[in-house]
């Protein structure tokens, strides 16, 4: 018996030894501090809409308020963020896009000038999966815009899913892969005027 616990005690020692400390959730100010950093990112992206439906492409980002969600062919859809503004291009129109307040989209949160996930009335929940930390937030100013949940990975901390529930409940779900960050983007990647230009011609 005693030969069997002593066995038992060894492999359990082992098995702490072999496998890394599990993660932790991370704080809102390191949260914070990591969405801060991003000046520009490119990354595929997975899109899962309310209705089970699924689109890919290609996100590009340069914070503060800029961001381009370029979706996979046959889709001819386009989304800008730009000038406060989101541009919604639905591949089937001509001219002007539906247009919104960035201010009155979840993605605000994403894409303002200073990140603060500590503010007042912001984040809603902020939780952990054993793996990833979950923070869902709200503009404290506009809490009727909806929610953005973000999940983000440890070790190091970094961006991988967020979920954009707006004012009547919809869900999409946007999973991120093959995150680059750092590189220069030119200016009329994310301008407005010269997509609606190049989609009149």
């Amino acid at each position: 018996m005693t030969s069997f616990r002593s066995i038992f005690l060894a492999t359990v020692a082992a098995l702490v030894v072999a496998f890394p400390a599990s993660a932790q959730k991370s704080s809102l100010e390191a949260l914070s501090d990591y969405l801060n950093s991003l000046k520009t990112v490119e990354a595929e992206f997975v899109q899962v809409s309310d209705d089970g439906s699924v689109q890919t492409g290609t996100l590009f980002i340069q914070r503060p308020g800029k961001m381009r969600f370029e979706y996979d062919p046959p889709q001819k859809a386009l989304v800008l963020a730009s000038n406060n503004a989101v541009a919604i291009f639905d591949g089937r129109t001509i001219g002007r896009p539906e247009t919104y307040p960035l201010r009155r989209t979840p993605l605000s949160l994403i894409l303002a000038r200073k990140v603060n996930l500590g503010a007042a009335n912001m984040v809603v929940r902020h939780s952990f999966d054993g793996k990833h930390t979950i923070v869902t937030a709200q503009d404290p100013k506009e809490p009727d815009t909806g929610q953005l949940q973000m999940k983000f990975s440890a070790n190091p901390v970094m961006l991988k899913e967020w979920v954009i529930q707006d004012a009547t409940g919809a869900q999409t779900t946007i999973r991120l892969k093959d995150v680059e960050t750092g590189m220069s983007f030119p200016r009329t990647l994310f301008d407005i005027d010269t997509e609606v230009g190049k989609r009149s011609r």
